[in-house]
């Protein structure tokens, strides 16, 4: 796709008039960075960050049926979801190897009693358009709409110790003492800056904080007013460049980077996005449950680890990973990590080299640096 043709952001035009380098993306135009990819990185962790992720996909599930189908098609159960919860899954199509299509979040927004049920699903930006069009053929004839809301409205992240301070100050009191008091993988709607807002205390940076979604026509006016009266508070506009040395740090795992088509959630550590039982311990049937009930019980295959390197330049994607010469992994991520002050790597390796303290080497261009094997996540916010 041709940077005239890719997808642009409600915020585009902000980003781009305060300096904000623009790279093509998943075809859509965003920013990678404003400044310093270290000085953004560095306010999220000590302050607050702010993040333009509208080109994450938002599909709307809506109808009588929808309870149901998502649970037929999910990894994650639906059933036992209460209003305002949200659960990160995974979506495959089929009881074979690369069958994972991607990984989500999906929230429950509203009962049938309020005209539902009724639940939002957020994708990956690069598997938006595929995960749409396989929903779409497996809808029932009636029971279920399936819209992608992508186009028509905009997702701002903030995130960082001071974020929920900044975003409930743009708030009434009411909506915002809801806000305070929502646990980690919950939502509410509420007004911000005057906006009606889906509010999610999600993120992918490994701070606290939420995820906005407003109507397109709204993003300009909830940006500014929460970036006005967050940055003296040290709030800084933030690029993909932070948002991946902030994820890499917080052990998260990247779709086509850790999380592949044919991967192993138990392997990379995936676990909690897979259930294989309903509440009552009965079996759940999903496209992939098969493959991943032996997958559970085979326990083989290699794993995902963190790796610190000895030397500042870091083992990037595809970097082979050796002990005693002999290779034992792939690198799946690797940065300069700004709060680690090291550089430091996300790796699938053999089992046996998978234990922390483990020494091996990494072939960082060409060289064999030594690297050590480390528990993830490399960074745990304080907790206070």
């Amino acid at each position: 796709m041709t940077e005239s043709s890719s997808f642009r952001t409600p915020l585009a035009g902000w980003h781009e008039s305060h300096g904000g380098r623009m790279v093509e993306f998943a075809g859509w135009q965003m920013p990678v960075q404003y400044a310093s990819i270290v000085e953004e990185h560095v306010a999220t962790r000590t302050a607050a960050g702010m993040f333009d992720v509208s080109h994450m996909g938002r599909l709307a599930v809506s109808g009588p049926q929808a309870h149901d189908w998502l649970e037929s098609l999910l990894t994650r159960r639906v059933a036992d979801m209460d209003v305002g919860r949200v659960r990160y899954t995974l979506v495959t199509c089929a009881d074979e190897p690369s069958a994972i299509l991607d990984d989500a979040l999906i929230c429950r927004e509203a009962d049938a009693a309020a005209g539902g049920p009724r639940f939002s699903l957020v994708v990956n930006a690069s598997n938006r358009e595929r995960v749409v069009a396989w929903l779409h053929g497996r809808l029932p004839a009636a029971g279920v709409q399936l819209v992608d809301r992508t186009l028509e409205t905009a997702m701002i992240a903030v995130q960082g110790p001071k974020a929920i301070d900044i975003v409930c100050g743009q708030c009434t009191a009411a909506d915002a003492a809801r806000i305070r008091t929502l646990r980690t993988y919950t939502a509410t709607t509420a007004a911000v800056a005057g906006a009606a807002a889906l509010v999610g205390r999600t993120g992918y940076t490994g701070e606290d904080g939420v995820e906005i979604v407003v109507a397109a026509a709204d993003a300009v006016r909830v940006w500014e007013a929460v970036h006005a009266a967050g940055a003296p508070h040290g709030l800084r506009a933030c690029g993909l460049g932070a948002r991946d040395t902030l994820r890499l740090e917080a052990g998260m795992p990247l779709y086509g980077h850790e999380l592949l088509p044919d991967s192993d959630p138990f392997a990379i550590g995936l676990d909690l996005a897979v259930q294989m039982t309903h509440a009552d311990g009965s079996p759940r049937a999903f496209p992939g449950a098969s493959r991943f009930r032996r997958l559970r019980e085979a326990a083989a295959g290699r794993v995902r680890v963190g790796l610190v390197c000895a030397v500042k330049r870091p083992a990037r994607e595809g970097a082979m990973v050796l002990r005693d010469g002999v290779e034992v992994g792939r690198v799946t991520s690797g940065s300069y990590c700004p709060t680690l002050g090291a550089a430091a790597s996300m790796a699938l390796v053999d089992r046996e080299a998978a234990l922390p303290g483990t020494a091996v080497d990494v072939l960082i261009r060409d060289a064999v640096q030594p690297a050590r094997v480390v528990p993830l996540p490399f960074y745990l916010r304080p907790r206070g």
